[in-house]
């Protein structure tokens, strides 16, 4: 059994009351599969999200970005206001929803999102919500009707609650991305994930840098679209893609299947 499967349980419901962290500080970490288990077994009191006798959930995400890649380009060079539209589904139940990142203060990532009916068309009631939440983070030049999909990404993932308030954190494997240039999907890499709502770090963070591990910059939406793109320039990107997955990526140019 690995340390996940040791874990006891805890429902949805009570991790949504307990950290729920729709706005929160962010921290990755890249890290071998081998190694997870050595991370886990050091942090007393963690629980696994488990939903019907499931302990990792598909996830699939459509990223919404301008033609000009304008939401790609604002994380690329570290713009103050940064911002992500996707729809979300969540593979295993069919729930969909619509949702906007943004950065608040602090360096906060704030989260917000709407049910989503699926439809590929965004509805008018929809572009209202995303012109209002990206203006509430004072993002105006955005045109909501004039997105298009540029990314869609799929992996496989397990969410813990840390004891005591110390937030949440997700383990994501299988990361898999599709753009109409290609595919790209890497192997035995995961991207672990600790949110909190302060800047103090937990122990999991803790654990993973006694281990030798540091925060690493990566962005599911950034590195994809620079992997299988090839005319985007080196971005802040370059040294997880060619340092963390390189020996583990592979790439299949205009193979969108």
């Amino acid at each position: 059994m690995s340390a996940v499967d040791r874990l006891p349980a805890v429902s949805l419901a009570e991790l949504n009351e307990e950290a729920a962290l729709l706005t929160r500080i962010d921290r990755k970490y890249v890290i071998a599969t081998a190694e997870l288990d050595a991370v886990l077994t050091a942090i007393p009191g963690l629980r696994v999200l488990e939903i019907d006798g499931r302990r990792a959930s598909r996830y699939e995400s459509t990223y919404l970005d301008t033609v000009d890649l304008d939401s790609w380009t604002a994380s690329a060079h570290q713009r103050r206001r940064r911002w992500k539209v996707r729809t979300r589904t969540y593979a295993d139940t069919g729930e969909r929803w619509l949702e906007v990142k943004t950065r608040g203060s602090r360096g906060r990532t704030v989260k917000e999102r709407l049910p989503h009916d699926g439809l590929r068309e965004m509805s008018d009631a929809s572009g209202a919500w995303v012109r209002d939440r990206l203006g509430a983070a004072h993002v105006h030049d955005v045109d909501p009707r004039g997105l298009v999909a540029t990314l869609h990404t799929s992996y496989l993932r397990t969410t813990l609650l840390l004891d005591d308030g110390a937030g949440r954190a997700t383990i994501d494997r299988d990361l898999r991305w599709v753009s109409g240039h290609g595919t790209a999907e890497v192997g035995d890499v995961l991207v672990v994930e600790t949110k909190s709502a302060t800047a103090r770090p937990g122990p999991l963070d803790r654990r993973l840098w006694e281990l030798g591990h540091r925060p690493t910059r990566i962005s599911k939406y950034g590195t994809g679209l620079a992997l299988l793109t090839p005319e985007l320039q080196r971005n802040r990107w370059h040294r997880v893609t060619s340092r963390h997955l390189a020996d583990q990526l592979t790439l299949h140019a205009g193979v969108l299947a």
